[in-house]
């Protein structure tokens, strides 16, 4: 959906999720937000009357969800499902958006976790929840390839682990190698589980 389309609390939280995942937590203003959504600035105590962390935590939790939605678009788009495919457009996302904008964002469930995990319950208990939203995701869609159940929750908290790990990797080299690397090597062990359990 466009920005335009969104109204204006919509447009505050996913103008927050954008601030965080380049700013982070402590640099994103409450001012900023309302300038960057177009939003008038009276509009975050209508909308957000528990002020700053609520509208962090509403920004974690629609991240989580736009990221476990993305999932089943990278599955439409690969001609023959396979684990190691999904992983390689999950690292895609990033690895474009690196090599087309440069590095400045990051993962903005990560970005409130580094900033808020032990100041504020709240934002921790959002991030936890974003995580499980996108995990539950990837590993309901290993499961429909193949991955047996009792290793799909596993091998989607590996494939968001890596992802997550060399997203900061690339950040602070200012380079996608680690990227590139976690597709290339995870892929085998995610499509061998399939395997595992035609044999």
């Amino acid at each position: 959906m466009a920005r335009a389309a969104r109204g204006p609390r919509e447009r505050m939280v996913f103008s927050a999720a954008q601030l965080i995942r380049r700013d982070g937590v402590a640099s994103t203003g409450m001012r900023e937000v309302a300038v960057d959504a177009a939003a008038p600035r009276g509009s975050l105590q209508h909308y957000f009357p528990g002020g700053k962390t609520q509208l962090v935590d509403e920004a974690v939790g629609w991240a989580g969800g736009y990221a476990a939605d993305r999932v089943a678009r990278f599955l439409a788009a690969l001609p023959e499902p396979t684990p190691s495919g999904l992983f390689a457009a999950m690292v895609r996302q990033w690895t474009d958006e690196y090599e087309a904008d440069g590095f400045a964002g990051g993962c903005p469930v990560a970005g409130a976790t580094v900033d808020c995990a032990e100041s504020v319950p709240s934002t921790r208990k959002a991030a936890a929840a974003a995580f499980a939203t996108w995990t539950g995701a990837v590993a309901r869609a290993l499961a429909e390839m193949g991955v047996p159940g009792e290793r799909a929750g596993a091998l989607a908290t590996l494939m968001i682990s890596s992802l997550e790990g060399a997203i900061l990797l690339a950040r602070a080299e200012r380079d996608v190698r680690a990227l590139t690397t976690v597709a290339r090597e995870l892929g085998p062990v995610l499509d061998a589980a399939v395997s595992e359990k035609k044999g």
